[in-house]
C-alpha cells in the first residue's frame, strides 16, 4: 500500500491507531491532510469535491488498516495493548449501558414511549457479535 508500518508506532496515550515515528510518517500524514483541507475550500465544485473526498477517505482508511495490521509489536507491547483495549471496552460498554438506562428512565419520567438511540444498540450489538466471532475463532485455533 502507500504507507509503511515501519514509519509508525502504536498510539499509546491518545486513542487508537498509530503515531508517526519517522519523517516519512509525518510526510504521509501531510499527504493525507493537505488535499482534504484544500478540497474542503472548494465546496463550490459540488459533487466532484464530494466524490474526491469519499474516494480519498476510502483509500486511506484501507491503508490505515493495512498499517495497523502490519505494525510490529513485541510480546510486552501486545500484552499492554490487549489489557488497555479490554479496559477501554469495559468503560465504553458501561457508558453505553448507562445511556440505555438513562433513555429508559427519561421515557418513564416524561411518560413517553420508550425508545433507545439505534446507534447505541448497534454499538452494543456489534460488540457482542465481535466477541462471539473472536471466541469461535480462538476456540477453533486452539
Amino acid at each position: 500500500m502507500l504507507g509503511k508500518p515501519s514509519w509508525f508506532m502504536r498510539r499509546k496515550y491518545t486513542g487508537w491507531g498509530f503515531t508517526p515515528k519517522t519523517w516519512q510518517g509525518w510526510v504521509y500524514l501531510l499527504v493525507i491532510i493537505i488535499p482534504i483541507a484544500v478540497a474542503s475550500r472548494f465546496q463550490f465544485l459540488g459533487n466532484a469535491t464530494t466524490i474526491f473526498m469519499f474516494v480519498w477517505a476510502i483509500i486511506f482508511c484501507l491503508d490505515f488498516i493495512h498499517i495497523i495490521i502490519n505494525l510490529k509489536l513485541d510480546e510486552r507491547e501486545k500484552i499492554h495493548e490487549a489489557i488497555s483495549e479490554r479496559n477501554a471496552l469495559w468503560v465504553i460498554v458501561a457508558i453505553l449501558g448507562i445511556g440505555v438506562a438513562f433513555q429508559g428512565a427519561s421515557a418513564v419520567v416524561t411518560h413517553s414511549i420508550f425508545s433507545v438511540d439505534p446507534v447505541i444498540l448497534a454499538a452494543l450489538g456489534a460488540g457482542i457479535i465481535a466477541k462471539i466471532i473472536s471466541n469461535i475463532y480462538l476456540d477453533l485455533k486452539n
